[in-house]
């Protein structure tokens, strides 16, 4: 399977740079975008790219607001006209992406490992459109030379968070909810428990890890209901990679008066008392960079595109007022080793137990 790595990432805008505010489903800017993907734009440029969400919609809050974010600041800097489509269910994907491409769209974006047939499907079916899908790599054998598939290392913000948890717990205890089991999350599940394992060792700290799935990255009272238990077992700091399901995390940890660390996004602003940090995955970076090489005519298809924290495409909150300034500076510390390939945290249950073992 090929992989590449865009280093050119790290031109793209700093991490917070985005700050167009969403309103319903009409886009900020210069951009006027409906629920059905169509666009307008005053920029000077033919081009059109659009997004097909998952079912969390464009408000999630998460990984598929924070791709919109990135492509109305697309259209900010270019004048790429850019619009969005967003799914209420899973067979709404397929018929979402040929809206798209009906809509004379250049490049489709499916957002989301679920999204991954129809988005397959399509390009094989338009050959002169670009498709790329977030967080979904291909076999080989499966890419054609109009897709592309972007996944990120985010077991690396994973085990930096994990260990601000470790050193920051005050029960021993700290926890993780993942929407679904799955090889996606388990990388921030892997990474995450390393990461703990790691303060423990280095740090003489004995914190237990207690992770639960939802089988939903939709339904918020689901996890609402699980960070709750949690909490109520003693964990004081719970880390949610459960997209919109993953508010209700956030909301019970407001309830409880306990720390609760984001996830894709910086999640501070939706609260500030309670987050603890945010483990960044950032997609506006990497859809903003492949739609503007897309564009300028570069051939972006037929490969998958992983990406980490040596692209500046993962990290970590810069706000960490609830943590102490020596763990927020070892955590820098920690991200300075993953980029220089010094540490490399585990993706993987075997992957994790090696370097548990390695300790």
């Amino acid at each position: 399977m090929k992989k590449t790595r865009f280093a050119s990432l790290a031109s793209v805008a700093a991490a917070g740079a985005l700050a167009l505010a969403l309103a319903g489903c009409g886009s900020g800017g210069s951009s006027t975008t409906t629920s059905d993907g169509s666009a307008s734009a005053n920029g000077s440029s033919s081009y059109q790219v659009s997004m097909v969400t998952d079912m969390g919609g464009v408000n999630d809050q998460s990984f598929n607001q924070l791709t919109w974010e990135g492509l109305q600041e697309l259209e900010k800097e270019t004048g790429i006209k850019v619009g969005y489509t967003e799914s209420k269910q899973e067979s709404d994907y397929a018929t979402n992406v040929d809206k798209a491409v009906d809509q004379g769209s250049n490049l489709v974006w499916g957002i989301g490992f679920a999204m991954d047939s129809a988005i397959q499907t399509a390009a094989k079916q338009n050959p002169d459109v670009n498709f790329a899908i977030i967080d979904n790599a291909y076999d080989e054998s499966d890419l054609t030379d109009n897709l592309t598939g972007v996944t990120f290392r985010t077991q690396e913000p994973s085990f930096v968070v994990g260990y601000i948890a470790a050193m920051t717990s005050e029960t021993g205890k700290v926890g993780f909810v993942g929407g679904m089991q799955n090889d996606i999350i388990g990388t921030f599940e892997w990474g995450y428990r390393a990461g703990v394992a790691y303060a423990n060792k280095k740090a003489g700290k004995n914190v237990e890890v207690t992770t639960q799935y939802l089988e939903t990255f939709t339904d918020a009272a689901k996890g609402k209901a699980a960070g709750q238990k949690l909490y109520s077992d003693g964990c004081d700091v719970v880390f949610q990679a459960a997209g919109n399901a993953g508010n209700g995390v956030i909301e019970t940890a407001q309830d409880a008066g306990k720390y609760v660390i984001g996830v894709d996004k910086d999640q501070y602003s939706q609260a500030p008392d309670n987050i603890l940090s945010s483990a960044l995955k950032r997609v506006d970076k990497a859809v903003i960079e492949i739609s503007k090489q897309a564009s300028e005519g570069e051939d972006i298809g037929g490969k998958n595109v992983e990406l980490g924290m040596s692209d500046d495409a993962a990290g970590i909150s810069e706000h960490h007022e609830h943590m102490s300034d020596e763990v927020y500076q070892a955590a820098q510390d920690l991200i300075e080793q993953i980029k220089d390939g010094t540490l490399t945290p585990p993706s993987t249950e075997d992957a994790y137990n090696t370097f548990v073992a390695g300790l």
